[in-house]
């Protein structure tokens, strides 16, 4: 089979320095995001900043990929939440993005079996490894899974 390539274009725009504004707008979704420096690296705050983005674009990828993984298992999935954190190391000037835990609640149906539940749970903890923009900075950022899986 022929390799795709996809292509994902934003464009930014950006005026000041650490005190500055600017907006982010993904091509696809033409949906414009404020943008800041964060209060802990001195800057205003008042909107995301890069480091919630891929947080964000992690946890935005991972529950995707569970959600597909579920249903093409047929597993009876009520519902999924999901929180993370990510986090930064500050020493002095330099910043390194650590690490980012996730943790997805999971609900699924009353009359789930127990084999179905631990499949959930299995599958819960192995979709990060799915996750394209998981995999582009694997090796770099240390990902957790921290998965909950209740029956409703």
């Amino acid at each position: 089979m022929a390799s795709q390539l996809h292509e994902y274009p934003v464009s930014v725009n950006w005026s000041g320095g650490r005190e500055g504004r600017g907006d982010v707008t993904p091509g696809h979704s033409g949906e414009r995001i404020e943008i800041a420096v964060p209060p802990e690296f001195q800057g205003p705050g008042g909107a995301t900043n890069p480091e919630e983005l891929l947080t964000s674009a992690i946890t935005g990828c991972y529950s995707i990929t569970f959600g597909i993984i579920a249903a093409n298992r047929k597993l009876p999935i009520q519902n999924v939440h999901v929180d993370a954190v990510g986090q930064v190391e500050q020493q002095g000037a330099n910043f390194t993005y650590k690490q980012i835990t996730i943790r997805p609640q999971i609900t699924v149906a009353p009359e789930a079996t127990d084999e179905q539940i631990a499949m959930t749970q299995e599958f819960a903890i192995k979709a990060d490894s799915y996750c394209i923009v998981t995999n582009a900075v694997r090796g770099k950022v240390e990902v957790h899974v921290e998965p909950t899986v209740t029956r409703a």
